[in-house]
């Protein structure tokens, strides 16, 4: 069995590289108002630079197994990451393992903060969702010398190991399907404007132009939400009156959109084709059932869970990247 655990950087290295007491390091990170503004700013990038993580595990344990891994997802409304911790959790209770969550908002920032407090834990191993990290963040995590798996995208760069789908060709895909049907003024929505919504933007946009046809993006970094469909769609009728299809970068938005249609007296397909992405199956008991993209998140949780246990019991690893096939499912709405 391995323990890739590393030795955590200590307070006396960050008192060493500033050529200040550890006392007056320990008493920073009680308070940070207990001393001065300039020394405040100092500590604080002494801190990032050596990735420094506080040990809330004694320290006889800071090397042992903590029989935990920690998960970190960007939001704890969202189902996708409801039914993907469904499938970590069966793989990790199986194994005797607890798990550990924290989200973060989508924010880069509030990861790294999290991150620091999950590792202060001591876990063995992390699942995380985004692939943009702050450079404390990676700093963290290499100091930390636990595996990591990056779940939802099986094409971006990862840091270790990987397991999801391809967004962009999924997305593309779906468009294809959408031309195919007659389709010529078709709309994509995007909420959040994470990571992988500007990449199914960029799916939609390559099927567009290979068209020969103009794309256009409602976009915000606002929430998903059903009422953030019909917005969009009041939007798009007064801009472009002539769409025929809207493609949504999630199933709540293309909801919002299918819902505000029926109350318009608006005909789907016959006069806008709505598609969603994720395929939850709220959408396949409406009436038109909606189209979307069913992808494989229980599946996508129990393997990344898989991937980290192996990892953590010191086993080899033969794929590091997976990539999970996606379901197209035409529904009633195109």
């Amino acid at each position: 069995m391995s323990n890739n655990k590393r030795r955590r950087t200590s307070l006396q290295e960050i008192a060493n590289l500033i050529g200040i007491s550890k006392m007056t390091v320990s008493r920073f990170l009680r308070d940070p108002n207990l001393v001065s503004k300039p020394l405040q700013l100092q500590i604080s990038a002494a801190i990032d630079k050596l990735g420094y993580i506080p040990n809330k595990a004694p320290d006889m344990l800071s090397n042992a197994k903590s029989n935990a891994i920690g998960i970190v997802f960007p939001s704890l409304t969202n189902q996708v990451f409801a039914d993907i911790l469904k499938g970590i959790e069966m793989v990790t209770d199986a194994s005797g393992y607890q798990t550990m969550i924290t989200h973060t908002g989508y924010s880069a920032e509030k990861e790294e903060s999290r991150l620091r407090s999950l590792l202060s834990y001591n876990i063995d191993g992390l699942i995380l969702t985004e692939r943009t990290h702050t450079p404390a963040t990676l700093k963290m995590i290499e100091m930390a010398g636990v595996p990591v798996v990056e779940i939802m995208d099986s094409v971006s760069p990862c840091l270790d190991m990987a397991v999801g789908f391809d967004n962009f060709t999924a997305t593309r895909n779906m468009i294809d399907k959408m031309i195919d049907k007659g389709r010529r003024n078709i709309v994509y929505f995007s909420a959040r404007q994470d990571q992988r919504s500007i990449i199914r933007q960029q799916g939609y946009e390559k099927a567009m132009e290979e068209a020969g046809l103009t794309p256009r993006t409602l976009a915000t970094k606002e929430a998903s939400s059903y009422e953030l469909g019909a917005r969009f769609l009041h939007q798009i009728l007064k801009e472009f009156p002539c769409v025929d299809g809207i493609f949504s970068t999630n199933d709540d938005l293309a909801l919002g959109v299918l819902l505000e249609c029926q109350r318009l007296h608006i005909d789907v397909p016959k006069k806008i084709a709505i598609v969603g992405f994720h395929g939850h199956k709220i959408g396949q008991y409406m009436n038109p059932k909606l189209a979307s993209i069913h992808t494989p998140r229980i599946e996508m949780g129990k393997i990344a869970a898989e991937l980290l246990l192996k990892r953590i019991n010191g086993e080899k690893v033969e794929q590091k990247v997976i990539d999970l096939p996606v379901e197209y499912l035409d529904g009633e709405s195109i």
